[in-house]
């Protein structure tokens, strides 16, 4: 059996069987799902797989590709895969949106996952991330209507019946972006100069990022939901998610050794 005929076999299956094949766990899983079929593995072929002459043309204009997968824990449904396409002078950023979802995702509270659930299942199986540092319009990111990205853009027996979306993160606009103002200037009050505030400032920039990948997957998912809706959804996850993070990190600094943050309340 073709990769493309098991993709379309498996999420035709996954779709007609809804949540027949639930288990309980207490951690972090409510299902036991198969291995996807289309994995990082099966990318990474594809793209070694290519001719030299265009491999060898792709790394001298220096585009680069990074991997992560949506998935809270082995447990659960595998969401969609991400292709992170950028230039090698930015490899450093689409290393933090790898791991914003390999592991900011896991790490989000359970009812911001839960407000995405729908939206990650019907998402395209490969969502592809053109990473840029800024965009000529001024915006944060935008969802494409057709794949560019050159390897993507078109079918490939390894991704065949896989269907395919793609975005654009423009970084440097997004690490300027003042997500929730008052928020954001409460929580950072909270630490004074030092080792923390930098942790803080990192954290928060990776929460950003993955808040605008699932804000505009919602896009992709749902083109003609209202913006407002979208926007609603993605701040209520940057909101809560930055909360959390910041209630773990104060119960665990020690303010007697820690000088680095400033007071509790």
């Amino acid at each position: 059996m073709l990769i493309s005929e098991y993709i379309g076999r498996y999420k035709a299956g996954q779709r007609d069987a809804g949540h027949a094949n639930t288990r309980s766990d207490g951690r972090c899983g409510r299902m036991l799902f198969m291995d996807p079929a289309l994995s990082p593995s099966t990318i990474r072929d594809y793209l070694r797989a290519r001719p030299r002459r265009v491999r060898w043309i792709e790394w001298a204009r220096g585009r680069r590709y990074a991997l992560a997968r949506f998935q809270a824990c082995p447990e659960d449904r595998p969401g969609p895969l991400v292709v992170i396409a950028h230039s090698f002078r930015d490899a450093s950023i689409s290393k933090q949106i790898a791991r914003a979802i390999e592991q900011g995702w896991p790490a989000v509270p359970a009812r911001c996952r839960e407000a995405y659930d729908e939206i990650l299942f019907r998402a395209p199986d490969l969502v592809v991330v053109q990473l840029q540092r800024q965009n000529l319009c001024g915006c944060l990111a935008h969802r494409h209507v057709l794949v560019t990205e050159a390897p993507f853009a078109e079918q490939h027996e390894a991704f065949e019946s896989a269907a395919v979306g793609e975005m654009d993160i423009a970084y440097q606009r997004v690490e300027k972006w003042q997500a929730l103002p008052l928020t954001d200037t409460a929580f950072d009050t909270k630490f004074l100069e030092g080792s923390r505030l930098k942790e803080f400032r990192a954290e928060q920039f990776r929460l950003k990022l993955l808040s605008i990948v699932l804000h505009e997957t919602n896009h992709l998912v749902f083109p003609h939901e209202a913006e407002s809706s979208v926007r609603e959804r993605s701040l209520a996850l940057y909101r809560e998610a930055l909360a959390d993070y910041v209630e773990r990190t104060m119960a665990t600094l020690s303010l007697t050794i820690d000088r680095s943050f400033s007071r509790f309340g």
